[in-house]
């Protein structure tokens, strides 16, 4: 009989300080988070530095806590996962050296995780994943299309050139005078208004690339313009009109890659996978073709360690191990990892 196995998932790269223990690389055994969102609101966004210094609060309380909640010890353990890259270099350290004390104490293997392949793999807490699949990544940080042939392997077919659409829910938030995070905000009003305003919708023809910045733009030179002019413009019309347009071009992107590259499953990943607009709107657009659309709870949605747990066990099952050497990468390339 095959024994079962375990995987401690870190992560840090932001403002989440997670644990979480993985069985079998399905199945969750416990998804410990501490929220960093109340010490970074006043700031309106994140603080490097305040970040850094939670983490090194938080992180032995969290691991502590995962291990129990799973009833395991290190001793049970058959890897480490640990994020590696992309995010804050400095909250990255607090995870990979953690990850580096336990594994030199206890003789555990560890490996180096990407945050993307994170968000996508927590698409396997719910159900197996059919290759070829097309994973659209939309948080706050990247927008990406990318297409997984085989476990473990990244190909990104498409990748915003400026602002990231979770990036550009926050700026518009912020000028409606909206707290952070600005995404659940924008989302909510998105749901009582209606998309009456005229705003762009950045095509990029013949690419699978996207672009924020110009919609950004648009919508603060409206709010402005319509100032200036002594009219108001309801906040809920032009927050589901901007959602209205940002949902559009992912939602066509998405479809027409998924076509092209006759996918089997589209999988939607990131923290903007927590937004109720974008995730009925593709479900409708794939409810009538011939490849499953996998949505993730929003408990998986926003930055945990479970996803770092389920990209760790594939890549460990594929036999990659990280050195005593890891370092926190921001720029990691999820091609090249």
């Amino acid at each position: 009989m095959k024994k079962d196995q375990f995987i401690l998932g870190i992560e840090t790269s932001c403002d989440e300080t997670a644990a979480a223990v993985i069985k079998n690389g399905t199945e969750i055994q416990s998804n410990v988070v501490a929220s960093q969102i109340e010490s970074h609101k006043r700031f309106g966004g994140v603080v490097p530095e305040i970040a850094s210094r939670h983490h090194v609060e938080q992180i032995t309380i969290v691991l502590e806590e995962a291990l129990l909640q799973a009833g395991v010890t290190y001793e049970d353990l058959d890897a480490i996962a640990v994020t590696e890259g992309p995010g804050l270099v400095g909250a990255l350290l607090i995870g990979v050296n953690a990850a580096k004390a336990v594994a030199f104490a206890h003789g555990i293997p560890i490996v180096g995780t990407h945050h993307i392949a994170g968000h996508i793999y927590a698409n396997r807490l719910i159900q197996e994943i059919e290759y070829p699949a097309l994973s659209l990544v939309v948080s706050g940080g990247h927008t990406e299309l990318v297409l997984l042939d085989e476990p473990g392997s990244f190909k990104v077919i498409g990748e915003t050139r400026d602002d990231a659409a979770g990036e550009a829910y926050d700026k518009v938030a912020r000028t409606l005078g909206l707290p952070y995070p600005g995404g659940p905000h924008i989302d909510r009003l998105a749901q009582e208004g209606s998309p009456t305003l005229k705003l762009p919708r950045a095509w990029l023809d013949g690419s699978y690339d996207f672009s924020f910045s110009g919609l950004k733009s648009a919508v603060i030179n409206t709010l402005h313009n319509a100032e200036q002019r002594g009219e108001k413009i309801e906040p809920k019309d032009l927050a589901a009109s901007f959602q209205a347009s940002v949902i559009e071009v992912l939602v066509m992107k998405a479809v027409k890659a998924a076509k092209e590259y006759n996918v089997k499953q589209v999988l939607l990943a990131g923290g903007v996978a927590a937004n109720k607009g974008l995730r009925e709107a593709l479900t409708e657009a794939f409810k009538d073709l011939p490849m499953d659309i996998s949505i993730p709870p929003l408990y998986l949605c926003t930055d945990n360690a479970a996803m770092i747990g389920a990209a760790g066990s594939v890549m460990f099952e594929k036999g990659k191990r990280s050195g005593l050497d890891l370092n926190g990468n921001p720029g990691l390339d999820i091609e090249a990892f």
